[in-house]
């Protein structure tokens, strides 16, 4: 896709945003109104991708004139110069095969890896009315929203736009409150047990020592 084909394939718009938003439906189960709101701001997040990358450049079109003159030979609207990373540290090559693609490609597919295996681990907790404390919640209390903010991050190393940078705080901040709520509800549940369960598990960051040597799960 270069030149003026590069955009305006609403098709590739909607068949991406679709696959996505799929794949990640398929591993969250959205139930409660929570569960909604934390899977319809990843959605829009996808979809505000997707457009500007097959649809509409709204950024490459904000940005126009500077980058004109930053790069007076680049062709603005080929769909390489849409890696803005590639383009503006002066990355040789095709874009999809340079580092911060590749390592977006690893953050995508290990976010999705992860929301994999925590939904698993979840949802037999949720069965038996237990706590989910082995698998990623062995290094982590929500890794699902973790997961969510690795992909969007492998996203926004692979082809950033004005919009989801802006989207991106507001929605790690909107995952950070919802998983406040859900440890006030998981401390009125199970007392004791979950908050032994929170001194040694962080939040969303494994430590180190978690990470080098396998975990006790036993609450």
């Amino acid at each position: 896709m270069h030149g003026e084909s590069a955009y305006g394939l609403w098709f590739l718009v909607v068949i991406n945003s679709l696959i996505f938003i799929i794949f990640a439906f398929s591993f969250t189960r959205p139930r409660t109104n929570r569960d909604w709101r934390s899977f319809s701001a990843f959605a829009a997040f996808i979809v505000a991708l997707f457009t500007e990358m097959y649809g509409f450049p709204l950024t490459i079109y904000l940005l126009s004139g500077w980058l004109s003159s930053r790069f007076p030979e680049l062709n603005l609207f080929s769909h390489e110069s849409g890696h803005l990373w590639h383009t503006l540290l002066g990355l040789k090559g095709d874009p999809h095969f340079d580092p911060l693609h590749i390592l977006s490609n690893i953050f995508i597919f290990g976010g999705f890896i992860l929301l994999a295996s925590a939904w698993q681990v979840l949802y037999k907790a949720q069965r038996s009315h237990q706590l989910a404390t082995t698998g990623p919640y062995a290094y982590m209390r929500h890794p699902q929203y973790m997961a969510f903010i690795i992909i969007m991050i492998g996203f926004l190393l692979q082809w950033p736009t004005i919009l989801t940078l802006l989207m991106f705080p507001v929605l790690v901040y909107m995952y950070v409150r919802l998983a406040r709520i859900e440890e006030r509800e998981a401390i009125a549940e199970f007392g004791p047990t979950y908050l032994k369960y929170c001194d040694r598990t962080p939040a969303f960051i494994p430590r180190f020592s978690q990470v080098v040597r396998k975990p006790n799960p036993g609450v």
